[in-house]
């Protein structure tokens, strides 16, 4: 357990930006309109994308023996991964829509 405040102790300004950009995040995004939200999180798969890569990196060059972060960087591959294939069926739908009807 005391490893665990050591650490805290130790990147408590990285903490702080991680909280701080949740509630911001939070924010922005409370305030788009709905009818741009679908075009708008389309968008947002390319950095989902980078999360993915950013995971694999991690993974690979953690130690084998650190379960924790192995499970966490599979946890952000894994829910990485379905949010940009959710968000690009969601795009190709909304694309449906603007096609002519036969």
């Amino acid at each position: 357990m005391e490893s665990f405040f050591d650490w805290v102790h130790n990147n408590h300004a990285i903490i702080y930006i991680v909280i701080l950009s949740i509630f911001l995040g939070i924010e922005v995004i409370g305030r788009v309109p709905s009818v741009l939200h679908t075009p708008l999180m389309s968008g947002a798969n390319a950095i989902h994308g980078v999360v993915i890569i950013g995971a694999i990196i991690v993974m690979g060059r953690v130690d084998p023996d650190n379960y924790i972060a192995l499970i966490i960087g599979f946890l952000a591959v894994i829910l990485g991964t379905l949010n940009v294939v959710g968000g690009f069926m969601v795009t190709d739908r909304m694309l449906e829509m603007f096609k002519k009807k036969k």
